[in-house]
């Protein structure tokens, strides 16, 4: 049995550790949320903007070491990976914050709305960084060098 476990996990790998540690983005993102609303008495949508925000670096450590392995040395290619995370889960993020302030605006029960709206980020973020930010050839399977050829960085922007 865990021979078979393990098979399935090499074969999804990728998949099975972005959906853990996009889980573990969603647990630092509740609890920073719930310690600034509930605890600290900080208004709803500051703290979730405050928590999306500490959630974004989380998981761009994450992403780039444990699920995609972006193990690039270039300097200028780290800051250009990092610039278009950021600019795509700014979008990500745009769209968690407005869903959010509509949800509570309209009195849905604010921890709800924040599971409901956190399953489609965690979807939305993962094609951001499958298909734009970590993105590899589909001939050999390496990390693209968005610096050598010239593609744009901000391509989230693009979308």
């Amino acid at each position: 049995m865990l021979d078979f476990i393990k098979n399935i996990y090499e074969k999804n790998k990728e998949v099975v550790n972005y959906l853990i540690f996009g889980v573990l983005t969603t647990i630092v993102n509740f609890v920073i949320y719930v310690i600034l609303t509930k605890l600290i008495g900080m208004n709803d949508v500051v703290s979730n903007a405050i928590a999306w925000f500490i959630s974004v670096i989380f998981a761009y450590l994450t992403n780039k070491i444990y699920v995609f392995e972006s193990n690039s040395k270039n300097l200028n290619l780290i800051i250009k990976e990092l610039i278009s995370f950021t600019g795509c889960r700014l979008l990500s993020g745009i769209f968690d914050i407005g869903m959010f302030w509509i949800l509570v605006s309209i009195k849905f029960n604010d921890i709800i709305a924040k599971v409901l709206i956190s399953i489609l980020v965690v979807i939305l973020n993962y094609i951001f960084s499958k298909l734009i930010i970590f993105k590899k050839n589909t001939d050999n399977g390496q990390r693209r060098e968005r610096i050598s050829n010239g593609e744009n960085i901000f391509n989230c922007a693009m979308l």
